[in-house]
C-alpha cells in the first residue's frame, strides 16, 4: 500500500521512506517523520497549506489542528502533500549524515551577541542570536566565494544570503537545502547565477527577473496599491491604483471598483483593466486606511 493510499484512512504504517501517513481526528491528511509532524491544513478558497508540529505524543487519529503551528507554504493537492513530506524525510536522513555540531561559541555578529552556534565544517559556522542569525565564513573560506556574491567580513544572514554559502559549499548541505539555495539565488541574484553557472534564466525561473519584466510591461497601466471590500457597492472591491504601481505624495492616484470574484493579487500586483473595471469617485470605504497594502 503506497503513501497516497495512506491518506485515505487512519493508517500509520511507515512506507519504505520511513514516513507514516494518516488522518487526524478532524479529517486532515497528516504525516510523521521522526519527531516532526506535518498536516495538510485547509485554507480559504479550497486551498491547503503545509503545517508543522513537533513531538506529538498521541496516535495520529487523535491529532487535531491545534497540534500544528508552523506554516510552510501552499499545497496544491494530496500528491503535493506527499511529495513535501517525503522531501522532508530525505532532508532529515541526509542531515543526520552530515558532520554538523552544535556548540556554545561567544561571538559578536552583525545581528547581536551569539546565543548558540552550529559548526558545519572548519571555517563555516552558523550563529543564532536573539533576533536573527546567519553564517560566518573564515577568511580562507570566504575567499572561495565568487566575487560577485562575496560579503566583506564573511557574514551571510539567514533569510537569503545563507544560499550563497550553500552553493559554494554544497557538500555541507542536504539535497533539499541545495534546491532551496538554487531557487533563492535565481530569485534574488539572477545575474550572479548566470555568471557563475554559465546559463541563461528564462521567464518563470527568477522572481527578480519576472518582477522587472512585469514592471516594464505595465509601466503605463494602473496597478493596485491598496484595496478594501466595498460596503457601498456590494460584491466589489474598492481599489486605489497608480501608474506602474508607483508610490509617493506626488503620484496620481485613482479609484476603481473590481468585482470581488475577479480580485486576486498576483505575484507583483493586480493590474486594472480600464475597459472592464469601473472608475469610482463615489463614497470611499478607506477613510483613514488609504495607502494600506493590498
Amino acid at each position: 500500500m503506497n503513501a497516497l493510499t495512506h491518506l485515505n484512512g487512519n493508517l500509520e504504517t511507515p512506507d519504505i521512506s520511513g514516513v507514516s501517513f494518516g488522518r487526524s481526528a478532524d479529517g486532515m491528511a497528516v504525516a510523521l517523520v521522526g519527531d516532526n509532524a506535518f498536516a495538510m491544513v485547509p485554507a480559504s478558497d479550497g486551498k491547503h497549506y503545509l503545517a508543522t508540529g513537533w513531538r506529538i505524543r498521541r496516535p495520529m487519529p487523535e491529532w487535531t489542528r491545534n497540534d500544528f503551528y508552523g506554516h510552510s507554504g501552499e499545497l496544491a493537492d494530496a500528491a503535493a502533500f506527499r511529495n513535501a513530506v517525503l522531501e522532508q524525510a530525505e532532508h532529515s536522513q541526509e542531515k543526520k549524515a552530515l558532520a554538523r555540531r552544535d556548540a556554545r561559541i561567544a561571538a559578536s555578529t552583525p545581528w547581536g551577541a551569539s546565543q548558540g552556534a552550529t559548526i558545519y565544517a572548519d571555517g563555516v559556522i552558523f550563529y543564532d542570536t536573539a533576533s536573527h542569525g546567519g553564517f560566518h565564513l573564515s577568511a580562507e573560506r570566504n575567499a572561495q566565494v565568487h566575487p560577485i556574491l562575496r560579503a566583506d567580513g564573511g557574514w551571510y544572514e539567514e533569510d537569503e544570503c545563507w544560499a550563497i554559502v550553500a552553493i559554494h559549499f554544497p557538500h555541507l548541505f542536504t539535497s533539499f537545502e541545495r534546491r532551496c539555495a538554487g531557487r533563492t539565488i535565481k530569485d534574488s541574484w539572477p545575474d550572479a547565477w548566470e555568471k557563475i553557472f554559465g546559463t541563461v534564466l528564462g521567464p518563470g525561473e527568477s522572481r527578480e527577473r519576472d518582477r522587472v519584466a512585469f514592471e516594464k510591461q505595465h509601466a503605463a497601466d494602473w496597478i493596485v496599491i491598496a484595496a478594501i471590500t466595498s460596503d457601498h457597492e456590494k460584491g466589489s472591491v474598492e481599489c486605489v491604483a497608480t501608474r506602474g504601481g508607483k508610490r509617493g505624495q506626488a503620484v496620481e492616484e485613482r479609484r476603481f471598483l473590481v468585482p470581488s470574484t475577479e480580485y486576486r493579487v498576483g505575484q507583483f500586483g493586480f493590474v486594472i483593466d480600464e475597459a472592464r473595471h469601473r472608475a469610482w469617485d463615489g463614497p470611499s470605504d478607506f477613510v483613514a486606511r488609504r495607502g494600506s497594502a493590498p
